[in-house]
């Protein structure tokens, strides 16, 4: 959200600096490479920092995760992904007869879509260990 009050010829240069924001191991180092981005970039481009500092309450829980476990919540939004094969599966149609054949077509195509959810995630074991022991109501019922 904060690139798009950035000028295009700058989004490079400033997403290599943030990297460091949210790759951060802790949140003290995470605010830490923050006010180093704002020392950097804040007063060419005050509310693209200030809107991460507005919104710091709902960036921190992430950093009470492992990097495996943040590697995985960042890099892949699986809804994105689904919205985006259902889209790909509808454009091609102009209209529906019913509201009942566009349910089957996304049913169908849901069916595809989860054949393709067998890909492993780098170090799973070790990311379902800790989300075992983090949320252990939520994960037991689907081992």
């Amino acid at each position: 959200n904060s690139f798009q009050y950035l000028s295009y010829k700058d989004r490079k240069k400033f997403a290599a600096d943030f990297k460091a924001v949210y790759k951060a191991p802790t949140e003290e180092s995470a605010l830490q490479a923050l006010a180093e981005v704002k020392e950097t970039w804040g007063k060419k481009y005050p509310y693209a920092i200030s809107n991460w500092e507005m919104n710091w309450e709902n960036v921190r829980p992430f950093f009470e995760f492992s990097d495996d476990i943040r590697r995985i919540m960042y890099t892949t939004n699986i809804v994105e992904s689904v919205n985006r094969q259902f889209r790909k599966v509808t454009k091609t149609k102009s209209a529906f007869p019913t509201d009942a054949s566009l349910e089957k077509m996304l049913y169908m195509a849901a069916q595809n879509i989860m054949k393709k959810w067998t890909q492993r995630y780098r170090n799973w074991d070790m990311v379902l260990s800790q989300l075992m022991i983090l949320y252990p109501e939520r994960i037991q019922p689907y081992l």
